[in-house]
Parts: structure tokens; C-alpha cells; sequence
């Protein structure tokens, strides 16, 4: 006999993005369609074919001493975190029942790459001693167990654009399991400089408006070319229901499920019929013992590429059938533009806020619907939706399939 694995709950939320400092302003930028893309200002970005991102709407407001020693993508991670902690209403809770679930798709590049350059120009005496822990891909997860005292376990995993939603799973799983009662998880990544740009823009992977910033994010759009890199982080409070109830939390939704799969295709391109993301998606229901039937909204992956906003359209009919067409879709990364590791966390964050207030956030940029995209993509305003089940999707170079599920 299967024991029925325990309800898991989500009690706080945190973010900062493209659009805002915090959960409050990117929710409202959302619903006000607004776009967090721009033209780079940087002396750099002349020689470069892109030169439009989406950077951080706000500094990350830490103290100095966090500002030297913590890479950007560090940083943004623990500014998520305290939010989430916060907003959960600081849980008492033993550190050895706390874990920490952080993803990053690249970790600490920016300190990477710098330091690399002050090695050259001004020799190995130059280089920061804080060099190795702010560079290496389990940072963002270290510094937030560090800062929570998790000692559950802190884990970190690196699965390209589907990090953070890859540990939000992982933290479902372990909370489930009864391996911690408490989990601060998410995603965070920073990754706005000339070699990550320069690298995308030669795989043609990038848009190329530069000259319209606000415009260039056009998920599922006919005159799509390509993602908009991004930089923030979302986080999440998860508790056992029996913890959160125990300590009166207020729950914003129910993390009911989730699945994971492997194209097994190629490495950066997505499987065209959409048959791994189909796997991940049923998965994901089947996990929270949910059908098809029960949802009202999916968040897509939607970066805008060409060939990856016509796999997940694929992928979608191919899990989901007919009740694919009562279902509102929509990609919030029109607005945020990409977050690579970050983008499954903070999109995580809107799916709740979407079960929450029962509306979904516009696709911004959507003029003409791809006729291959088979979807009923939100555009232009907002749309009401009833209660029901509401799905994410996170994809990733390596062909990583994530998708969550959250319930009222």
C-alpha cells in the first residue's frame, strides 16, 4: 500500500526582476504590461551584434561587506530569500528540519570573468581572495543556507533555463519525503555581460531589435527572433501543510506536483514534437494527482525563440488534449525577458500570484499569433480565470524538462 505523500504548501514568496525590487512591484509591472528590456549603456555593447537585456529594475540593497564578498548572482538570491522569509512570517523552525533548494543555470560568471581579467592585466597578487566561493555554481544555495542556517541540506541544481524550477521540485521531493519540514527554494541568475551575450547572439538565439527594446520579447509571436537575456531570482517558502498549519502560516497555494524529463535530443535545440515536455507535463499531474481537466492556466517557457515556442505548443496538445483549449496560456517572459536559472523560480512566484488573484498577466508583444502555436494565448488584457489547477513550464539547454503544478 502507497502512503499518501504529504501536502506541501507555499507560505512566502520573494523576487526581484526586471520589473521590480520585490514581489509587489513585479506583480504589478505585469498587470500593467510593462517591459523590463533596454538598451545596455555599458561602452561594451557597441562591439557587440545585441545590444538590448533586461537588468535588474533595483540595486540589490545589501551591506557592504555582502556586496564585496558575494557574486551578483548571490546577491540577487539573498535579496529573494530574505523577502520570501519575511513574507512567511519568519518560521521558527529547527535548522536541522530547514533546507535550502537554490538553482542557477551558470553561477558566479560575472566574478569568473572579471577576475580573469584583473589575472591578465594586473597579475595573480590582484586576484580576490573570495574568488572561488563567489565564482562556483552552488553559491546562491550556500549563501542563502548560510544566511537561514539550513542544515536539512542545501543543494544546488545547475539544469540550464530549468535551475530554478528543477529545485523547487527537488525541495518538493524533500519535503515530502519528510527530509525537511521547511524549504527556502528558487532560482537566481546574473549573467548580463559581453562574453554570455556575445555567445547567444552567435547561436542566433538572441533578438536583434535593438532599436526596439520594449518590443523584442515576443513569445509565440509571428515576428519572433529570438530570447531576451534577463538577470533576477524568485524564491519560495515551502512547509509541510501539517508545519504551516501548526504554526497558523498563511498559504498561498498548494505545490501539489512535479515533473522532470530528458529530451535526449540535443543540446541546445528542443525536441520538435515536444515528446519530453509532453513526459515532464503529465508528470507533473500525475504527481499532484491532478488530470488535464483541472487546470485554467499554464505559464510557458515562451522565450520567444522560434523553434522552441512551437515544441512547447506541441508539447502542450500532445499531454493535454482537447483540454488544452479551455486553458489560459500565457509568457510573462514578454515583460521580464529571459532569467535563464532564475526564469522557472520567478515565473513559480506569478503562478502563485495568478492562483491567488485569479488573473493572468497579458502576453505583451503579441501581435499575430504563429499559425503553428495552437494555443489560447492571453494578449492585449488581462483575463479573469476561475479556481483551478495551474501549471509552469521551465526548459533548458541539455534538454532538461521541468514542469510545477499549484493548486488553490
Amino acid at each position: 500500500m502507497t502512503a499518501t505523500p504529504r501536502q506541501v504548501v507555499v507560505t512566502g514568496l520573494g523576487a526581484t526582476t526586471p520589473l521590480g525590487g520585490d514581489v509587489a512591484s513585479t506583480w504589478e509591472g505585469l498587470l500593467a504590461g510593462r517591459s523590463g528590456v533596454r538598451r545596455l549603456t555599458d561602452e561594451w555593447v557597441e562591439q557587440l551584434p545585441v545590444h538590448i537585456a533586461a537588468p535588474v529594475a533595483v540595486e540589490p540593497p545589501l551591506e557592504r561587506l555582502e556586496a564585496r564578498t558575494l557574486d551578483r548572482v548571490q546577491q540577487l538570491a539573498l535579496v529573494a530569500a530574505r523577502e520570501a522569509w519575511a513574507d512567511a512570517g519568519t518560521p521558527e523552525v529547527d535548522p536541522e528540519r530547514l533546507a535550502a533548494v537554490v538553482g542557477s543555470g551558470i553561477g558566479g560568471v560575472l566574478t569568473l570573468l572579471n577576475q580573469y581579467d584583473i589575472l591578465r592585466e594586473r597579475g595573480p597578487r590582484r586576484v580576490s581572495p573570495h574568488v572561488v566561493p563567489m565564482l562556483m555554481p552552488n553559491g546562491p544555495a550556500a549563501t542563502v543556507g548560510l544566511a537561514f542556517t539550513a542544515r536539512a541540506g542545501v543543494h544546488a541544481p545547475v539544469s540550464a533555463c530549468a535551475s530554478g524550477a528543477e529545485a523547487i521540485g527537488y525541495a518538493l521531493d524533500m519535503i515530502r519525503a519528510g527530509r525537511a519540514d521547511v524549504a527556502i527554494t528558487g532560482g537566481s541568475e546574473a549573467a548580463i555581460h559581453p562574453l554570455p551575450l556575445a555567445g547567444f547572439a552567435q547561436m542566433q538565439a538572441l533578438s536583434r531589435r535593438n532599436d526596439a527594446p520594449q518590443a523584442a520579447s515576443r513569445p509565440f509571436d509571428k515576428g519572433r527572433d529570438g530570447f531576451i537575456l534577463g538577470e533576477g531570482a524568485g524564491a519560495l517558502v515551502l512547509e509541510s501543510a501539517e508545519h504551516a498549519a501548526a504554526r497558523g502560516a498563511r498559504v498561498y497555494a498548494t505545490l501539489a506536483g512535479s515533473g522532470t524529463s530528458a529530451d535526449a535530443y540535443h543540446v541546445t535545440a528542443p525536441e520538435p514534437s515536444g515528446a519530453g515536455a509532453a513526459r515532464a507535463v503529465r508528470a507533473a499531474l500525475r504527481s499532484g494527482g491532478l488530470t488535464a481537466a483541472d487546470l485554467v492556466h499554464i505559464n510557458a517557457h515562451g522565450t520567444s525563440t522560434p523553434i522552441g515556442d512551437v515544441a512547447e505548443a506541441h508539447a502542450l496538445r500532445a499531454a493535454l488534449g482537447d483540454a488544452l483549449d479551455r486553458v489560459a496560456v500565457t509568457s510573462t517572459k514578454s515583460m521580464t525577458g529571459h532569467l535563464l536559472g532564475a526564469a522557472g523560480a520567478v515565473e513559480a512566484v506569478i503562478a502563485v500570484l495568478t492562483l491567488r488573484d485569479k488573473v493572468v498577466p497579458a502576453t505583451r508583444n503579441l501581435d499575430a499569433l504563429d499559425d503553428e502555436i495552437d494555443l489560447d494565448v492571453v494578449s492585449i488584457d488581462n483575463r479573469s480565470i476561475p479556481g483551478g489547477a495551474v501549471l509552469s513550464n521551465s526548459f533548458g539547454f541539455g534538454g532538461h524538462d521541468v514542469c510545477l503544478a499549484f493548486t488553490p
